[in-house]
């Protein structure tokens, strides 16, 4: 970046700053972000320095690192991505529903890893209610993330209609509430599909407080954030956790070839366990 475009802005942000932060965001997300992002960085993180009346980057990363909880929540939670939509990169939900009507063991037991602002999760309630033709099917999810905000924004199920109008006219009617009044303009999620999913937050670097096993992990478009180590190292948590015929959804960008010792591809980016006693069975294509 260029010096004028430095002296412009309104707090010092020096490129040993920048590193910092990258060190930071790394150890404690396991995130690995790319030297480009220095901009990205500085204008999420300059929130912080104005809520905290800080007038440079050094004061800030002082606060952090000598801070053992609410501003590390705040830190990831600013640095984190959450890019998502109802019934993105639909043909995983259609291999989903397949998976769903032939299973013979109930209930059916999902992870949704990166549950962002909770369309995906909701979106495998969908799945699931139209999979069994029922506003309780015999489906259990448990969506985390590791940022607290997007979590509560999922977990209260209330979206603009401009984030919903991609859905078909049927299944708005049969999955959503339209709001009246001061929610004119905003859709809420069915009760019956709320209680369908848990939220909880997990940290994938640290220990994964769930019990398995699980019939279905989605873990999308996460992974791009981390580098081949630290993937690797996450997908040897996640292969006991699931069931041995289980399948893992991956995000369109993300290959687990490095991981072949743990996961193997079924192609379209859904991958079974390489010990799965159906290992060479199955195929997406």
């Amino acid at each position: 970046m260029s010096e004028v475009m430095k002296e412009k802005r309104e707090f010092a942000f020096t490129a040993a700053d920048f590193e910092t932060v990258r060190k930071l965001i790394y150890e404690h997300a396991g995130i690995s972000l790319a030297p480009v992002k220095s901009d990205m960085v500085y204008s999420r993180l300059a929130r912080r320095l104005r809520a905290l009346d800080l007038t440079d980057f050094q004061s800030y990363l002082a606060v952090l690192q000598a801070d053992d909880g609410p501003e590390w929540e705040t830190f990831v939670n600013s640095l984190t991505t959450n890019l998502t939509s109802f019934f993105r990169e639909a043909h995983h939900f259609e291999i989903l529903t397949k998976f769903l009507q032939e299973q013979k063991q109930r209930p059916v037991r999902i992870w949704c890893s990166a549950a962002s602002t909770g369309e995906e999760p909701y979106t495998l309630a969908m799945t699931a209610c139209e999979a069994f033709n029922t506003l309780s099917p015999p489906v259990e999810i448990i969506a985390s993330d590791i940022d607290t905000n997007v979590l509560a924004t999922a977990a209260r199920g209330v979206y603009a209609m401009d984030r919903v109008s991609k859905l078909s006219p049927t299944r708005l009617k049969s999955f959503f509430l339209k709001g009246t009044g001061t929610q004119a303009g905003h859709a809420r999620v069915r009760p019956e599909l709320q209680r369908l999913v848990s939220f909880t937050r997990i940290n994938l670097l640290e220990k994964i407080d769930l019990t398995g096993p699980f019939d279905v992990m989605f873990c999308r478009n996460v992974m791009i954030y981390f580098d081949k180590p630290t993937q690797h190292a996450i997908l040897k948590k996640f292969s006991p956790l699931l069931r041995p015929d289980g399948l893992l959804f991956a995000g369109h960008s993300e290959s687990f070839l490095h991981a072949a010792d743990v996961f193997r591809s079924l192609g379209r980016t859904v991958y079974e366990r390489t010990d799965s006693p159906l290992a060479g069975k199955r195929q997406y294509r």
